[in-house]
């Protein structure tokens, strides 16, 4: 099946690139999801207007994206939640929570796809986060879970 990818995913590709894939994942999983279409020849004529809204959002060129990477990674971001006696969390810390954290801590601007959190955070304590900048880079960031 031949889809146009809308947003990004990971190992497959970026909002804007037409893949083939196997028909019952696109059909099941990335089609009701809302990141990809199906590839037509009017679907076609989309494919310019999303890579040029990538562009926009992209980081320009790799000498930049490593001076973001530098930043992310020398924040300190705290991020104060409700949690219980034993130090576990009234639900879950969100990819959200953490972009909202980042910007509180005085960081750039990262785009929530681009957060990728290994396993849920529901305990206070020290996590580490990976931001994907660029292809090739992706910066770790250090987030602190405190109760508030």
């Amino acid at each position: 099946m031949k889809l146009i990818l809308t947003q990004e995913v990971t190992g497959l590709g970026a909002p804007g690139d037409v893949v083939e894939v196997k028909d019952g994942y696109g059909r099941n999983f990335l089609v009701p999801r809302g990141v990809a279409i199906r590839w037509t020849r009017g679907g076609e004529k989309q494919i310019d207007s999303i890579r040029r809204g990538r562009e926009v959002r992209d980081v320009r060129d790799l000498g930049d994206a490593k001076n973001v990477k530098s930043q992310l990674e020398n924040l300190k971001v705290t991020l104060p939640v409700r949690a219980g006696d034993t130090g576990r969390l009234f639900g879950s810390v969100t990819v959200s929570d953490i972009v909202a954290a980042i910007g509180k801590a005085g960081g750039p601007q990262v785009d929530k796809r681009r957060v990728e959190v290994g396993s849920p955070i529901k305990t206070v304590g020290s996590h580490q986060v990976s931001v994907r900048i660029h292809p090739d880079v992706t910066a770790t960031v250090p987030v602190e879970v405190v109760a508030e």
